[in-house]
């Protein structure tokens, strides 16, 4: 039934795409611009933008701490409470070979049990960047192994003060909020109780 129900409504509000125009090419982004065709009929423009996608990490340690990084991020001009994250190198990149990459670059640690948490498109809208979830377990700590011009300070806090903060509005990176609720539903029970 949900199926059907699907399918009949992209079958009414799909737009189609007539033409598209790459308009920016940059180190990150590439923006183009396409002309579509509105379910009514009448022509619209849609700017999007192409990502090849990335990766994020909670990573919860035997005592139930997470491990969270502070980290000033220069288009809201403030310092950011996230999840270890990256992008995929590349379009064919495995999301979890990805993932382990940039948890061992940020964080210098190394997690012997990955659980998916699932697929999250931030804003669907202008992108099409879509964001893999993932718990990490089972830590061990090295060294970071930071990029050139990459700046951040690891932190551990317990996942019932991070589900507070996400609550609080003092967590505002998207990823992070659902990562944190979702990491915080999975461990109901164990290491956070949710009333």
């Amino acid at each position: 039934m949900m199926k059907d129900t699907l399918r009949k409504d992209f079958e009414e509000l799909a737009e189609k795409k007539i033409d598209s125009t790459q308009v920016f090419d940059g180190v990150l982004l590439k923006v183009y611009r396409d002309n579509v065709t509105l379910p009514d009929g009448n022509p619209s423009v849609r700017e999007v933008i192409h990502l090849y996608g990335a990766v994020g990490i909670i990573p919860i340690t035997k005592d139930g701490k997470v491990v969270i990084e502070r980290q000033f991020r220069y288009p809201v001009n403030d310092i950011t409470i996230e999840i270890p994250a990256g992008k995929l190198d590349g379009p064919d990149e495995d999301p979890l070979a990805a993932a382990k990459r940039e948890l061992l670059e940020e964080t210098g640690i190394t997690a012997k049990k990955w659980i998916p948490m699932g697929l999250y498109h931030p804003s669907p809208a202008y992108t099409d960047e879509k964001i893999i979830l993932y718990m990490a377990k089972d830590l061990e700590f090295g060294n970071q192994k930071l990029d050139e011009g990459e700046f951040l300070n690891v932190d551990f806090l317990s996942l019932k003060d991070l589900v507070d903060m996400v609550m609080d509005g003092k967590i505002i990176d998207g990823k992070t909020q659902l990562a944190i609720l979702k990491a915080a539903y999975l461990e109901k029970g164990s290491t956070c109780q949710i009333d």
